[in-house]
């Protein structure tokens, strides 16, 4: 199988869809991207790359940044995570509160919005500024990348209209599920979800996760095995939110979106995958990205099932 064939047949058969879709207006910053765009990454186990498209365009990470914290947290605190944080499908929009309500303050995964504010609150030591340093630091090692960087303008456009979030962690902190000041975790997960990567820069930073918490390409033990496996397991099961079981049925990959219109995808032991096409469906993923990692996991009989 030519990996190079495989991403330039994905890259024309999206071509006639990228129209599709509606980009994250309600965040500024990100209503002005250009809704053609359309990149792909794939980073082998054995360290082949291979791009189409604008794979090389930054582009908002948003909720996928969710990943790399989790796996920060999971590496300081190990299970006690979930004494503050679910395992659980949503079945609900990313940023429900009704949910969060009905049980008490405890969501029902770390890749809910709820859930990733009680993640950023356990890694806030030494102040928002230094925490968000240690998750950019992370990122850059993970990709093997120093010029990873947060996108200013983005970051305050989450602060500037991100009502929701700060809801979510005032209700958190009111039921005692937050333990830092609302505002410093607020700005950690603005600034987080501000993070921005290339499909490249993306692929390559996730690539832990598919070879078992070790990234192949430098023997870094990021996380371990069990971890790893967890982790891909959350992102199948919770990757999508209330469209999560859509993704694993038309996909069959462990896979995070973010409505900047990034989606990354997981093939373990062989590959980490990202796609980006700004045009979001109802439920926050991009639509084109999931056309995308469908007809790629069909060409490559990569699903896990």
């Amino acid at each position: 199988m030519d990996l190079s064939d495989v991403a330039a047949t994905v890259l024309q058969d999206m071509q006639a869809h990228l129209v599709q879709g509606r980009v994250a207006d309600y965040i500024p910053a990100l209503a002005r991207v250009d809704p053609r765009h359309f990149g792909l990454a794939i980073v082998t186990c054995e360290g082949e790359t291979v791009i189409a498209g604008d794979a090389d365009v930054p582009f908002s990470t948003q909720s996928i940044s969710k990943v790399f914290t989790l796996t920060m947290a999971l590496e300081k605190l190990g299970a006690e995570l979930w004494k503050r944080v679910g395992r659980e499908p949503s079945g609900s929009a990313f940023n429900s509160i009704v949910q969060l309500e009905r049980e008490r303050g405890v969501p029902r995964n770390p890749l809910i919005n709820a859930g990733a504010l009680v993640v950023a609150d356990t890694l806030l030591e030494g102040g928002p500024a230094a925490t968000i340093g240690e998750i950019v630091a992370f990122v850059r090692r993970a990709a093997d990348d120093a010029s990873i960087t947060i996108d200013p303008e983005v970051a305050t456009s989450e602060a500037n209209t991100g009502f929701r979030n700060a809801s979510l962690a005032n209700f958190l902190r009111a039921e005692g599920n937050l333990h830092g000041a609302v505002a410093d975790v607020l700005r950690v997960y603005f600034n987080q979800c501000a993070l921005a990567l290339s499909c490249r820069q993306l692929a390559r930073s996730a690539l832990y996760l598919a070879s078992g918490g070790v990234d192949p390409l430098t023997g870094t033990h990021v996380t371990t095995p069990m971890r790893a496996r967890r982790i891909n397991a959350l992102m199948m099961t919770s990757g999508h939110y209330d469209a999560s079981g859509d993704f694993a049925f038309r996909v069959g990959l462990p896979g995070k979106s973010g409505v900047g219109g990034g989606i990354l995808a997981i093939a373990p032991g062989r590959a980490s995958i990202a796609v980006w096409s700004p045009g979001l469906g109802p439920q926050g993923s991009s639509l084109v990205g999931v056309m995308a990692l469908q007809r790629l996991a069909a060409l490559t009989a990569w699903s896990v099932f």
